[in-house]
């Protein structure tokens, strides 16, 4: 627990207030029941990409292999928010726990981090596929295929412990109140009873190393995969590369874009509106769309998804 402290008392932080979508209660429902709808359909989605991975031995592949490991994080990135967004649209006090709101913020961001480094080694895999075709197989093996997604999810889970510490470690003053839907540093920074010029620097540092490396490795990837795509003589292979990469390249611009915009300072002046609803972009839209973006232009995921529905 931590001290709030205030000009006119002291007293003991149990909790923080979320204020999540401020609507009337006819709004707060209507609201509870589209999310609940887009969190069911986020978990079928991606649980039908893991399925049809798991029973189609055509697509026991590194492409599909780190597309169903990507899935599965999906599932988990977007529960890590929208279960506690739907009880607190029911909720008359929207109270959040002290432990409960930073266990929330580290699995958040490790999971988005976790999804940070994914995206960068599907590029790889891409790039490798596509640029050097006959060595492919010999390159990405199941060996490395399993030591880059368990580097990922390592990696993932130990990028944010130290800054998430430190800020539980702060003094907080005045209000409890957080206007978003999820634990986030901007707001909860806003709540010190300091400027910490110093953590919101490091918070930069190591929010910049996890946005910029990645996503400059993805792009360098994506320029020599197009040098290489028109450089393919048929039209039905080039057609072949762009299916296979074009969902890639949404995925990222969409996480990436809406990612960079928030977090890079976490105290810049974004109104609560712009960050509830960028933050809705890249933690609930993005894994809902995983499963469409994916399917809808791959001809094996879809064989393999129409194979899974007649079982």
């Amino acid at each position: 627990m931590k001290t709030l402290n205030s000009p006119t008392n002291s007293s003991t932080i149990t909790g923080f207030i979320l204020l999540g979508f401020l609507y009337p209660r006819e709004g707060q429902i209507l609201l509870f029941v589209l999310f609940f709808i887009v969190y069911l359909l986020t978990l079928m989605g991606n649980a039908s990409i893991i399925c049809a991975v798991r029973w189609d031995q055509k697509l026991h592949t590194p492409m599909y292999l780190l597309l169903a490991n990507f899935s599965f994080l999906e599932i988990w990135y977007v529960t890590s928010t929208v279960p506690n967004m739907l009880a607190n649209f029911l909720s008359d006090t929207k109270v959040i726990s002290f432990s409960g709101c930073f266990l929330q913020f580290y699995f958040f961001f490790s999971l988005g981090s976790t999804e940070c480094f994914f995206l960068p080694v599907m590029a790889f895999d891409r790039y490798l596929a596509i640029c050097r075709p006959l060595h492919y197989p010999s390159l990405m093996t199941g060996r490395l295929c399993n030591i880059l997604v368990i580097s990922c999810w390592v990696l993932g889970f130990l990028w944010f412990p130290v800054p998430i510490i430190i800020i539980s470690q702060m003094s907080f003053c005045g209000s409890r109140i957080i206007d978003h839907f999820v634990c986030d540093p901007g707001p909860l920074m806003a709540l010190s009873c300091s400027r910490t010029p110093l953590m919101e620097f490091f918070w930069t540092i190591i929010m910049s190393l996890l946005l910029f490396v990645p996503f400059i490795y993805i792009m360098g990837s994506y320029m020599l995969v197009l040098r290489a795509v028109f450089r393919v003589p048929s039209r039905d292979g080039r057609r072949k590369a762009f299916s296979t990469c074009g969902p890639h390249v949404t995925v990222v611009s969409l996480f990436y874009g809406s990612v960079m915009i928030m977090y890079v300072n976490p105290t810049s002046e974004h109104s609560a509106g712009m960050q509830k609803l960028v933050t809705l972009i890249y933690s609930v839209v993005t894994p809902l769309i995983n499963p469409v973006v994916y399917s809808l232009r791959n001809k094996d995921m879809k064989r393999a998804m129409k194979k899974l529905l007649k079982i």
